[in-house]
């Protein structure tokens, strides 16, 4: 009985100890400095503010870092704010990383105590009444990525400080009272620029007219400088030149005359197809066929060769049960044939037999040993690899709904195609995004490049995100003539597949971005003879304002998404620019889609959540689609 007392007693001990280190974690200080804001700011909204609620689990629009210590999070939108932000209070908040106030009825000057929040990463202050000159000096915060002060009374000039922050990606200082010219605003990582309706004036410096020209509408700008330049396209409804139609009258008459023949010609097509089909209905030539992967390996292979697995892997089979096993075809590339191969044991590989590989048998196991060794939930797993004097294979895990290519791509129409909705392409784009900038980080970013980004080597994981393949071939490849596909996500930059880079990689991840917005392949054919490239055909329409032309058609079915496919389509327009070093790194492409996603965690929030947090007032401004995509995109 006295043991058992004693139990319970230990029991209690620790339990009360466990919820006494709970409250002792609880920030102290800061949850003071909220309750003083609180107790000398109007408003119009009650919050559950109070000091018996713990400020981390209960209070509203609070958001505490794991150990409970700091306050790290504070967004108070639409809550009825009014008047100026009292002093000394949200100053003493210094680990927090996220402010958001828009849209209250705030007033005053910016607050000078906010230069203590150093630890500030985004701030959005929009739609309130604040006055007076922006801060000085930008540099305190120096971990800024998004700055909105937009729709309110700011006035005075552009602090130039806003150039020493460097990792600033998005910068609206639209609708106020600025004035003066724009400084140069060198900032390499800054994505979105929205200085529109000010009072600005001189020209637009030259670093900053790759942003659109609604970016600087409604000021005082030079015309020869205020609007960068757009690439001259033809409108999809414009009429052709009179002189051009009484040309195309008179061709009608031939054209038809083409047309009946090619008609007599179609018909001998299907009839030829229908006598090809076997009792099944099904044509011949669409039939699985098997082969055998002993083809090409048995004759070089060395009683010393075997295929070499990788740490980690549950898969019991040798090379002899790989080359007996039942296999066919899934596709061929630039860098091989790949293979589906189904084993004995039950278990299902992908195996790609690889051709052109220009490298002795030291550096090749030397890149194996470097791929092999990732494991990352949005990068397929090389499970072991094969390597003899003739032959080379890699064995990798097997995904069975098949590549992202033939998902967008498979016959429209077709019975058995299911249409990727857009939930499907944010998740694409969001593990792909995530497996790309692990790849770059890996072995401390010592340059490891996957080089060869397509929709065919990307691929659904279990929980539906994209995943990317081939990672790390490219540089073991001679140098090769990619087929036109193929060719359509290489940067401009690279000639030789194998000195791929960081920035080609996310120039080619841009690329797949598009082909998801779009529905369209990196190269593609109008139905005519001409070939139009996907990154071209993309600018010139939007320079031209036509962003709803842009979309897949089979995207239209879904409501209120239009402001993340705008978001999506800046994003991808980023990373397909010209030149490499004006191109976001991976790890910061990771944050913007991201932010994509937040919008479609659970119920699809308003759209004045919404706009805080994806932001895109800039990017919806920018590439001119607001008037396009119709009255149900709102900027924040």
């Amino acid at each position: 009985m006295e043991k058992m007392d004693r139990k319970f007693s230990l029991l209690f001990i620790f339990l009360f100890g466990t919820i006494f280190s709970h409250v002792a974690t609880e920030p102290v200080e800061d949850k003071q400095a909220l309750l003083d804001f609180l107790r000398n700011m109007s408003q119009s909204h009650s919050l559950n503010w109070t000091e018996n609620y713990s400020v981390c689990t209960n209070w509203t629009g609070v958001l505490c870092n794991n150990d409970h210590s700091r306050i790290i999070e504070l967004r108070l939108p639409g809550v009825g704010l009014r008047g100026p932000i009292p002093p000394n209070t949200l100053s003493r908040l210094s680990a927090i990383q996220t402010l958001s106030l828009r849209s209250n009825t705030l007033s005053g000057s910016f607050p000078s105590d906010f230069s203590n929040l150093l630890n500030l990463v985004a701030v959005y202050l929009q739609h309130n009444k604040f006055t007076g000159p922006l801060p000085l000096d930008f540099s305190v915060w120096k971990n800024l990525t998004v700055i909105d002060f937009s729709n309110n009374g700011f006035n005075g000039s552009i602090p130039t400080s806003i150039s020493n922050l460097t990792h600033l990606m998005r910068l609206n200082l639209a609708n106020n009272s600025l004035s003066g010219e724009i400084p140069d605003l060198d900032v390499p990582s800054l994505q979105q620029l929205n200085l529109s309706n000010n009072r600005l004036d001189g020209s637009v410096p030259k670093i900053l007219q790759k942003f659109p020209s609604s970016a600087f509408s409604g000021n005082n700008l030079t015309t020869e400088n205020a609007l960068p330049p757009a690439f001259p396209v033809q409108p999809p409804n414009a009429q052709p030149p009179k002189k051009a139609r009484r040309l195309r009258e008179q061709a009608i008459l031939g054209i038809t005359i083409i047309g009946i023949v090619l008609l007599f010609a179609v018909i001998a097509v299907v009839m030829m197809l229908c006598s090809n089909r076997d009792g099944s209905g099904v044509p011949k030539k669409q039939k699985k066929k098997e082969v055998s992967l002993r083809k090409g390996v048995s004759g070089s292979q060395d009683k010393n060769e075997k295929l070499t697995f990788f740490e980690g892997n549950n898969l019991a089979f040798d090379l002899e049960d790989l080359l007996m096993s039942s296999a066919e075809v899934l596709g061929k590339g630039a860098f091989g044939t790949t293979y589906k191969a189904a084993l004995e044991d039950g278990n299902t590989v992908a195996v790609k037999r690889l051709k052109e590989v220009s490298v002795g048998k030291r550096e090749f196991v030397q890149q194996m040993e470097v791929v092999g060794s990732i494991r990352h939930e949005y990068v397929v797993a090389l499970r072991a690899y094969y390597h003899s004097k003739d032959e080379k294979l890699v064995v990798y895990d097997y995904h069975g709904q098949g590549s992202v290519s033939a998902m967008l791509h498979g016959k429209r129409g077709e019975d058995g195609r299911t249409p990727l909705d857009w939930d499907t392409r944010l998740r694409i784009a969001i593990g792909a995004a995530r497996g790309i900038a692990h790849i770059h980080t890996k072995n401390g970013g010592n340059k490891l490049v996957h080089g060869n980004i397509k929709a065919s080597n990307t691929f659904l994981n279990s929980q539906g995100y994209g995943c990317v393949s081939d990672l790390g071939l490219a540089a073991l490849m001679s140098p090769v003539s990619l087929p036109m596909r193929a060719a359509g996500y290489r940067a401009p930059e690279v000639t030789d597949t194998r000195k791929s880079s960081h920035a080609s990689d996310v120039y080619s991840f841009g690329v797949l971005l598009l082909e998801l917005l779009t529905g369209k392949s990196p190269v593609h054919n109008t139905g005519g003879h001409e070939v139009v490239h996907l990154v071209r055909w993309v600018n010139s329409v939007v320079r031209e304002e036509w962003t709803a032309e842009v979309f897949d058609v089979e995207l239209l079915r879904y409501p209120n998404i239009e402001e993340e496919m705008v978001e999506m389509l800046q994003i991808g327009l980023t990373c397909v620019t010209k030149m490499p070093e004006d191109r976001p790194n991976m790890q910061d492409v990771v944050k913007l889609v991201e932010e994509i996603r937040r919008v479609n965690k659970g119920k699809r929030p308003s759209a004045d959540q919404k706009s805080e947090i994806s932001t895109p007032s800039p990017v919806i401004a920018d590439i001119g689609s607001s008037s396009v995509m119709g009255s149900s995109m709102v900027t924040p």
